[in-house]
């Protein structure tokens, strides 16, 4: 898609702005496998450097606010330039909460490591990948400027609502059948709700990308619409 403007230096901005929103979608992607294999394998190592990595995280967070930023004072953007610069300013938000969302599953994991598991873990690696590819999609959307793709995440996350409720449903019946699996259950269900929250932060980077792309709106709307 041609750009907008024929200002080059801030074409050269924006590519700046979308390359370091990648790394950072990376580095985030990574944290949530890393975060699952560590509860999966019981690797407490692992979960630490899950956990020590978060760091990282924050200062893309830090970095790529300053790029916007600089943006906005040096080439005062309008109209659709203006919108994917705030919309890449909120984008850096939801990673980093989903940074943080992976350390929980982290600290989870350093938590169950040294219990016997309650169940196989099976769903719960499922739900990692789906919220997983939510976040990759939402991105590629973001850079690709694709409003379709990104209206497909959005109707992607019922998906993982549905393995959330059917995993509170089962682990709530361990818990009434086997009071001592209480703590460690409860501990999967935070699992399970902190990856059911990666899928909501995906879900409003891809909101966010059908604003920018279509300047549509379509946050709080009762259903996922069809076609934009």
């Amino acid at each position: 898609m041609a750009p907008l403007h024929t200002d080059r230096a801030f074409e050269q901005h924006l590519g700046t702005v979308r390359a370091s929103i990648l790394e950072m979608g990376g580095l985030v992607e990574d944290q949530i496998a890393l975060a699952m294999r560590a509860l999966v394998e019981r690797d407490v190592a692992l979960a630490r450097t899950v956990v020590d990595r978060d760091h990282t995280v924050n200062r893309f967070d830090v970095e790529i606010d300053a790029l916007c930023l600089k943006a906005l004072a040096l080439h005062q953007p309008a109209a659709r330039d203006l919108r994917l610069v705030t919309t890449a300013l909120k984008i850096t938000t939801d990673l980093e909460r989903i940074g943080d969302l992976a350390v929980q599953v982290a600290e989870r994991a350093i938590e169950l490591a040294e219990t016997p598991p309650v169940k196989p873990y099976i769903d719960l690696p499922r739900m990692a990948e789906r919220a997983r590819d939510m976040v990759h999609r939402s991105l590629d959307a973001f850079v690709r400027e694709d409003a379709e793709l990104a209206l497909a995440v959005c109707a992607a996350d019922d998906e993982i609502d549905k393995l959330h409720e059917q995993l509170f449903r089962e682990l709530l019946s361990f818990m009434v059948e086997k009071p001592d699996t209480i703590t460690r259950a409860m501990r999967l269900l935070f699992v399970s709700k902190s990856l059911e929250r990666v899928g909501d932060h995906a879900t409003n980077i891809a909101e966010m990308v059908i604003f920018m792309v279509k300047g549509r709106d379509i946050r709080h709307l009762d259903a996922v619409p069809r076609d934009l």
